[in-house]
Formats: C-alpha cells, structure tokens, sequence
C-alpha cells in the first residue's frame, strides 16, 4: 500500500528530534541543551536543522548573543510538550488492570502550601492505595498552569490571576495575608503600632504580587499604606520572603495561618492592619483533555468529593479579625 504524502510524514520523521527540539526550546539554547541531554553541541545542532529541513520552517534564531523561538516553534513545542506528556503517562497506563490500585501521580505545586485538609486526604488516599507513588514539583503559579496545560504533571496546585479556559479548576483552600516584621526592626518591640508608622517602610515582595497577578491585592494593600514605592527584595518563594523578613531587608506579607508559628516563637510580628485584609485562592487543577490513567482519576474523584463536603469557609484559613500575638 502506498500511503499519501501526508500520511508518509510521521513515519518518515524521527520523532527523537521533536524531544531534541523540545529540550532546546525549554533550555533556551543549544549548548545548554546539549549538556542537559549529554550529547555534544554540534549533535544537536545537526538535529535541530534536520527538524527544521522536514517541516520547512525555522524553528529557532540563534544568533550570537541571541536566542529566540519563532512562532513556528512556539506552535510545534507546545505539541511536543503535549506529546511527551501523553508517553509519560504509558507506565501508568500500562499498569491498569491490576487488582490493586497502582501508578504514579505527578503534582505540579507552587512553594509552601500548607492546607491541613490536603495533607488529611493525601494520608487517607496513601494508606488506602499504598502501591501509589507521587513526585511533587515546584514551580512558580503561571508554571504551575502551563506543565498542566502541557499535559505534564497530573494536576497542579497553584494560585491563579484568572480562570483559565482549558483547565479544570477548584478552591483547595483561601487564605488571609498580613504584612510581618522581623524581631531586627525597629518596630519589633513597639506596644502599639499605628499603619501611620508604616509609611514609607521598605517591603519585601512575592513576585506575583504585581498588577494582574494573584496577588496584587496584597500590593493594593501595600500601596493603602503608603509603603515605600518600590520592593527592596522580591522572590517567588515563601520560604525566601520569609527569611527576607526575619532578615529585617523589609516588611512583607505572608499567609496568617503559615505566619502564626514563627510569631509565637518571636522571630516576626504581625503589623496593622488587622482587618479587610487580602484574601487569596489557591486552587487545583486539571486537565479534562488529558487521558487520565486509573489512579489519577479515582484520586481526582475522591478529593473533589471530600472539597465538595468541606465547606469554603471551612477551608479558608486565618482569621482576618484576629491578630496574631
């Protein structure tokens, strides 16, 4: 049978240069991708001109001191990520059929989420299905949205700056945020502080809290009190804000409930305002164009099931009226 021109294509193609490609686009350079593959620079140069030979297109300008994807290879990378999403998935996949619940769940998260109510169904689910495994990630909130756009993580845990149209999404949990000082301010041992004492404070900020961001109403906040008019150290961790903090570079916001044990071993101190504060969605989501393995999918279930008889307000934590001492 001899097959039309269109169809010869995928059988004439070595779909090893598409994960070639997909590395270089990800790496952002072809010595980079070359070291992270282990191959030599000039190999993946020879594939990645041979990729762009059967499609007719350039899919990258390299130039010195300039790297950059065409559109062409914006469109083809997004498919090579979907494609090897879909082969990562085979193990799993293959594994159904078995009497007992197996496979492997791949998270995509962003740093320090802290929810008693996810961590109480992760136990049930882990004991329940002992021959589960997981592998969490973490990435910033707007990567976190593209690995499960990309068909690359099962789910994701992130917060989100708006709904997007082609995942799934539901509230894990909400949380309050509060502005903190560390125990070197000069605020740290003040009995009362009035949000007059704030102005013109260096501040410490999370990336995201920019305009459009998930949390640009703790730079609203911010800019309510009159803080200095720009950060004096930003990061996309909690972890790193956190220690930024302690380390008295500024005053920063931090989730109520995640602050409360590092203010009752008196490394920080909540600072006013107590009320109206910045409320924030962490959200998890899936992808309904994803082929689910058996495991993902019963897990997708039973946690959705367990959120859907938790009440939001359940599951939104630190009180916004109550300050932290």
């Amino acid at each position: 049978m001899i097959l039309p021109h269109q169809n010869r294509f995928p059988w004439n193609l070595d779909w090893n240069l598409l994960r070639t490609f997909m590395v270089v686009a990800e790496q952002r350079g072809i010595s980079k991708a070359a070291a992270y593959l282990g191959l030599k620079q000039p190999t993946v140069s020879a594939a990645l001109k041979r990729l762009e030979q059967a499609f007719g297109k350039t899919l990258v300008i390299r130039k010195p001191n300039e790297f950059s994807i065409t559109r062409a290879g914006q469109v083809l990378y997004a498919e090579c990520a979907s494609i090897f999403g879909t082969v990562s998935q085979l193990p799993a996949i293959m594994e159904e059929g078995n009497a007992d619940l197996r496979g492997h769940i791949s998270i995509a998260i962003t740093s320090s989420v802290i929810s008693e109510h996810f961590d109480e169904f992760l136990n049930r689910f882990s004991n329940a299905h002992p021959n589960v495994t997981y592998s969490f990630s973490v990435y910033e909130s707007d990567e976190v949205e593209k690995m499960v756009t990309l068909n690359r993580s099962s789910f994701g845990i992130c917060l989100l700056p708006r709904i997007p149209k082609k995942l799934d999404t539901m509230v894990l949990y909400n949380e309050y945020f509060g502005l903190f000082c560390g125990a070197r301010h000069r605020l740290f041992g003040v009995k009362d502080i009035s949000p007059l004492d704030l102005e013109g404070e260096p501040f410490v900020a999370f990336q995201t809290e920019a305009e459009g961001g998930p949390l640009e109403a703790v730079s609203m906040l911010r800019a309510r009190l009159n803080l200095a008019r720009n950060w004096r150290g930003v990061s996309s961790s909690l972890n790193e804000i956190r220690r930024m903090i302690m380390a008295n570079v500024g005053i920063g916001a931090l989730p109520l409930h995640v602050a409360r044990q590092d203010v009752a071993a008196g490394h920080i101190r909540q600072l006013p305002p107590y009320e109206n504060l910045p409320l924030v969605s962490i959200y998890l989501l899936s992808n309904p164009a994803r082929r689910h393995s058996e495991v993902e999918t019963t897990f997708l279930a039973k946690i959705e099931a367990e959120l859907s008889a938790i009440g939001v307000s359940d599951r939104t934590y630190g009180n916004e009226k109550s300050r932290l001492s």
